[in-house]
């Protein structure tokens, strides 16, 4: 399990590619290499991945060929940075919400709104996914616990928006960010359960045609 609270960033600094399966090596920093394993999880921006070599700072993580058609993980190239998070501890903090590192969907960054001291960032989510957006409702993105700001219905899809407080944008990946870039999309399980129970049940009750 995971919180949503990124707890730095880590430079993918090798990629070894093979037939529908990917290896990234990061550089990850000392102070989220402490205890680690082989066979730990990290999620990297918002993916559980499982620890398989560790040499020094270069951490290992092999990609299979779901993780590298759901998530924006297959397309990173050397150099670029992903979003790390340990696995939770029982008695940790939970300052985010509770994720599985489990990502259902990739969604567009549609477009960046500039405030002071904080920016609002919308984005479009493929049409079978709208239902689970709500206003100030829990969302992962790029493996970030955030709160939906908004959500809006419009002909090219479901979107949403959420705003950023400078640490965020300073702790985390979203602030190299661009319009047009993916990201990985976790929705709350809560709200994904509810959701899908309620659904069943009204389906359940409708009338059957003769």
């Amino acid at each position: 399990m995971f919180t949503g609270i990124v707890q730095g960033t880590a430079t993918l600094v090798e990629v070894v590619e093979k037939e529908a399966f990917r290896t990234h090596v990061v550089a990850l920093p000392e102070e989220l290499r402490e205890g680690l394993t082989l066979g730990a999880s990290v999620a990297h921006n918002g993916v559980c991945l499982t620890v398989t070599a560790i040499d020094g700072e270069r951490i290992s993580f092999d990609l299979m060929r779901e993780t590298l058609r759901l998530t924006n993980l297959g397309g990173l190239a050397v150099g670029e940075s992903v979003n790390i998070e340990r696995a939770a501890r029982f008695g940790d903090e939970i300052g985010g919400h509770a994720m599985s590192g489990h990502v259902i969907c990739m969604a567009e960054l549609a477009a960046i709104e500039e405030a002071p001291n904080n920016r609002r960032l919308w984005f479009r989510l493929p049409e079978a996914y709208g239902r689970f957006l709500f206003d100030k409702g829990y969302i992962g993105v790029d493996g970030i616990s955030l709160t939906i700001g908004e959500v809006r219905q419009a002909e090219d899809g479901p979107s949403f928006c959420v705003n950023l407080i400078p640490e965020t944008l300073a702790r985390t990946t979203l602030g190299q960010r661009r319009e047009g870039d993916p990201v990985n999309i976790e929705i709350d399980p809560q709200t994904q359960a509810i959701v899908e129970s309620v659904e069943r049940l009204l389906d359940a009750r409708l009338p059957r045609d003769a």
